[in-house]
């Protein structure tokens, strides 16, 4: 479905972020990217959906490919015409309209009405809660409401790729979990799905594989199985160990030091 080469993304023509960076997604299924703060998860989608000009970036090296078919550096709507679609971090959501006319949005390079019509019975059928606000203002919306809203928004240009930036960012438990079991059913779908996540079970429970960001760089890739037990991954971002003393994960930033992942 997704494939990401080698890719090198620059910022004001100075600051390198991505740094050969190679990642694939394949059709049907969720792959899982994980990474502290800065590690350059949103310059990846950035770079993927072609949003890195608006935020003084560029891609000066590598491709991106979409069913085998290059679309670095294509304009963003074309690229949702091509069927990926992403859900920003922090929702943004259009909180001065509607739920009804939020979703209508996501359908703005569609022209069958026929075809709009089965996403929003979709979305609906999804998300019950914004069956039932439809005519609600978005902004007055809980956070987890407007999680939903603007997943449903994105599934509205019916994607073959969805794109998710930290979606269970500041959700309670309960909530996170609602998410976690409406991204499996997207999936189940026919929907593949990249899932940015600092939530590393919450990612890992529902991927097919995951891969570590740090600096820009892929340190660690492999089955989300395999990454859930690895020690390694467990101590750095699980903040947990198999010893007897459990570390906090503000404790065990001295990972940096040791390099275990890029020896």
């Amino acid at each position: 479905m997704l494939s990401v080469s080698n890719l090198e993304v620059v910022y004001d023509d100075v600051v390198l972020v991505l740094r050969g960076l190679s990642i694939e997604v394949p059709s049907g299924s969720i792959v899982a990217l994980l990474g502290a703060n800065g590690a350059g998860k949103t310059t990846l989608l950035r770079a993927i959906t072609g949003l890195l000009a608006p935020h003084r970036g560029k891609i000066t090296k590598g491709s991106v490919r979409l069913r085998g078919d290059a679309i670095t550096g294509e304009d963003p709507a074309r690229i949702v015409r091509r069927g990926i679609a992403q859900v920003m971090e922090g929702r943004r959501i259009f909180a001065e309209i509607t739920v009804d006319e939020n979703l209508r949005a996501g359908a703005f390079t569609r022209r069958s009405r026929a075809e709009v019509r089965d996403s929003y019975a979709r979305v609906l059928d999804l998300f019950p809660v914004l069956a039932s606000r439809r005519k609600a203002i978005a902004g007055y919306l809980s956070g987890g409401e407007q999680q939903m809203l603007a997943i449903g928004r994105a599934l509205m240009a019916s994607p073959s790729l969805l794109l998710l930036d930290e979606p269970s960012l500041g959700l309670a438990p309960k909530l996170v979990e609602q998410v976690r079991d409406i991204v499996v059913q997207i999936n189940e779908q026919g929907t593949s799905v990249l899932l940015v996540e600092q939530n590393a079970v919450m990612a890992l429970s529902i991927a097919s594989y995951g891969y570590v960001l740090e600096t820009g760089k892929v340190v660690r890739d492999g089955p989300a199985r395999q990454l859930l037990d690895d020690e390694d991954i467990r101590e750095f971002y699980l903040g947990a160990s198999s010893d007897s003393e459990r570390r906090s994960f503000a404790e065990v930033k001295g990972y940096r030091r040791k390099k275990r992942w890029s020896t």
